[in-house]
């Protein structure tokens, strides 16, 4: 099977990266120093319609399936904007999926059109502290009261809660003991960032400096009824039909940033002469390289099998899985060949790769560790008993 791209899925690369011809490696050393959300970068790709990509038409999107979606953000990640670049538009592609697909249409109506216009930023409240990936075990609790839910508790590792207008918070409004299974009793809502109740604390970390993560406190903050998504107790299960698509998309991701990785250090062995040769002469240079490029290419095919296997309404689990897990490995360890080809200015910030190697790291640890991908894929693919 031989995956071409359409007239319009090469536009939309090409588009993506004329935009992120703006915003080179300059912009991202500096955002990497200094921080501060890339507004002006996730503006122009509002203005450019990109951030409706998978909204349909009747909101304001596009209507486009997780082909083009992952084609976009790895275009981006490839022009060496890397995972900064990528997330500072990711929400927006596949974090509103539980809105469109359980939505009303006057919710629709009213909290997508601002999105893709890029006047909500908006965040993603699922982690907490002690509960890590059982999410089952969220203790986020959310009360009725009337026409209205209050919400106290505590969430961590929220990316861009620090501009966020908006925020798509999962918690509980059955207690756990109350309920029959454990993936009930778990409701979702899509509604203000109310900054009087809720308090954001930055977290210092490895990398992706320009797009915040954040712990939130959150004391007595109300949220009205009609910002509820779906039915009261299935909030667990709307976010599962965004998972899919989430890891697809970092997958897609995790191979555009080894493309980038790789695109420099290929240059560089090009470049860089030692013993009066350049060292891309060297089978210990070239090697690394053309492997990186083959795990790459085999990732990229991974990840459109499984975007192409979604937008078709098949089930597509382990395909989204073995994305996300081939893409991150074959990312990182592009990333990591491109250090050592630069040798020790691969060190150095102005090379840009340990940039790339440390913006890596995440995609092997987030949104899902690769252990509980193999231990999915051992359970619902090979058939082997539960390990967790």
């Amino acid at each position: 099977m031989t995956i071409r791209l359409t007239g319009e899925q090469q536009a939309i690369r090409e588009g993506a990266l004329r935009i992120c011809q703006d915003f080179g490696d300059d912009y991202w050393l500096a955002k990497d120093r200094d921080g501060g959300f890339p507004s002006d970068f996730h503006l122009a790709f509002a203005k450019a319609g990109f951030l409706g990509i998978c909204i349909p038409p009747d909101f304001g999107g596009s209507g486009l399936g997780m082909v083009e979606a992952s084609l976009l953000m790895q275009a981006i990640a490839e022009s060496g904007a890397g995972a900064s670049g990528c997330s500072a538009i990711h929400m927006n592609i596949f974090g509103l999926n539980p809105v469109v697909h359980f939505g009303t249409q006057t919710q629709k109506s009213r909290m997508l059109p601002p999105l893709i216009r890029g006047e909500h930023r908006t965040c993603f409240a699922v982690t907490e502290p002690n509960t890590g990936l059982n999410t089952t075990q969220l203790k986020l609790r959310a009360r009725r009261d009337g026409d209205r839910y209050i919400l106290d508790g505590h969430k961590v590792w929220i990316s861009t809660a620090q501009v966020a207008e908006r925020i798509l918070i999962l918690a509980r409004t059955t207690p756990l003991e109350e309920v029959r299974k454990p993936t009930e009793g778990l409701s979702l809502f899509y509604t203000d960032f109310n900054r009087d109740k809720i308090t954001v604390r930055e977290i210092e970390k490895m990398g992706r400096k320009a797009v915040d993560s954040n712990e939130l406190f959150i004391e007595n903050f109300e949220v009205p009824l009609e910002d509820r998504i779906g039915e009261e107790g299935k909030g667990f299960e709307y976010i599962l039909h965004g998972m899919n698509p989430e890891r697809i998309l970092c997958g897609a991701e995790a191979v555009g940033l080894g493309r980038a990785a790789l695109r420099k250090a290929s240059q560089y062995a090009k470049d860089r002469i030692v013993f009066n040769r350049p060292i891309g002469e060297n089978q210990g240079i070239q090697h690394p390289l053309a492997r990186s490029w083959a795990e790459l290419e085999a990732a990229h095919l991974m990840v459109m099998h499984a975007a192409a296997t979604y937008d078709s309404g098949e089930p597509c689990g382990p395909l989204a899985n073995a994305a996300k897990y081939l893409g991150s490995e074959a990312g990182f360890a592009a990333c990591e060949a491109a250090v050592l080809t630069h040798g020790g200015f691969g060190y150095a910030k102005e090379y840009h790769v340990e940039r790339y190697m440390r913006e890596a790291m995440l995609f092997r640890i987030a949104p899902i560790s690769q252990q509980l991908i193999l231990c999915f894929i051992a359970e619902k693919v090979l058939g082997l008993p539960k390990s967790y």
